[in-house]
Order: structure tokens, then C-alpha cells, then sequence
């Protein structure tokens, strides 16, 4: 199977890494290998709305999306893992979401499907600073929209609340035993 893991967060060591580490482990105790991509190690250039993604299926730039848009077509799992800075994904996340416009370009513009889609499955996994009520409302509907243009099926995933200095997430024991279940478990779904 072939899986991806999308880091969104700028920070090396942060929480939503300790996360997606332990995604990471389940995967591995699964018996099957993922790729780790962090997003803000990449050169990938703003989406600027040309259009020309709409008239062909393929983007202006040559930059690091172009080797991601095939390692998304060949994927079967993905997880995006961000953080949440100010009720939304990370800069270097949204820049990647915004690149997706070519897949939703050849999805509803020019008729072109996955194979495989119905096998293709997406998860997120996030860390927020405060307790906010609606915390993850936004995001989530910027995730699950973006796995829709990738063709992927958005299968929810972990979202952890009043995690905000370096490594707090190790005192929430629980959602890092969810995180490594959530990788076992996108092995076998």
C-alpha cells in the first residue's frame, strides 16, 4: 500500500510531528512503510489563480508539487498532518492545498478520474493551542474539500485540543494511542 504522510507544520519537532510519528508507528506495526513529506522543506510556489491548470490539467510552475501531484496520484493513503495557527491550517499546508487546484481542475473541468478512487482514503490529524469550541470547523472543511479534487475519501482522523508549547502532546497519552491505532487501522479500512 502505498501511504503518505504530508507534515504541514513548520516546526521540526513540534506536536503535530510527535503525532504524525505516531501515526507513523502504526503503520509500521502494520507491517507496511509510508513516506514522510515536510511540506515547509519544499519549494512549492503560491497558487496565483492563472488558469492555465484548467485549460490543460497541468500547473505553470516547476517546483516541488510536481513531484508531489504523482506521488498523490499513486498513493492510496494520505494523512496531513498541520497545526492550527489562528483557526486555520499552516501557511506551507495551504500553499500545498492551493497547488491541488490542478487535481480539481482534471477532476471537474476536463473529466479526468482515479482508477482507483474509491480505495483512495484521506485523514488529518491536527494540534490546536486553545480549547476553542469550533477550533477545527474550517479546517475541516478545507481538508475534506481538498481530497475531494485529490480524488481521495476524507476518513476523519485526530484533533487535539490545548496542546501549545513544544512536545504538550505527550501529556495527552490518549490521542497519541489514537494516532498509532488510526495507522493500524488505515492499513486494513
Amino acid at each position: 500500500m502505498n501511504i503518505l504522510l504530508l507534515n504541514g507544520s513548520p516546526r521540526e519537532k513540534g506536536n503535530t510531528s510527535i503525532l504524525l510519528d505516531a501515526v507513523h508507528q502504526g503503520i509500521v506495526q502494520s507491517g507496511q512503510v509510508a513516506e514522510r513529506i515536510d511540506l515547509p522543506l519544499l519549494d512549492i510556489h503560491p497558487c496565483t489563480g492563472c488558469g492555465h491548470c484548467e485549460q490543460t490539467g497541468e500547473c505553470i510552475f516547476d517546483d516541488d508539487m510536481q513531484e508531489l501531484y504523482l506521488k498523490i496520484a499513486n498513493a492510496q493513503r494520505i494523512v496531513i498532518g498541520s497545526p492550527i495557527y489562528f483557526y486555520s491550517i499552516t501557511a506551507q499546508a495551504k500553499a500545498f492545498i492551493d497547488r491541488c487546484q490542478v487535481f480539481y481542475s482534471r477532476k471537474y473541468l476536463l473529466g479526468q478520474t482515479s482508477d482507483d478512487r474509491t480505495n483512495k482514503k484521506g485523514y488529518f490529524v491536527s494540534v490546536g493551542a486553545t480549547g476553542g469550541y469550533k477550533l477545527f470547523d474550517g479546517v475541516q472543511l478545507t481538508i475534506r474539500y481538498a481530497y475531494d479534487a485529490m480524488d481521495f475519501t476524507y476518513n476523519g482522523g485526530i484533533l487535539v485540543k490545548g496542546a501549545d508549547n513544544e512536545g504538550a502532546i505527550n501529556e495527552q497519552k490518549e490521542k497519541l494511542v489514537q494516532a498509532v491505532e488510526l495507522g493500524r487501522q488505515l492499513c486494513v479500512e
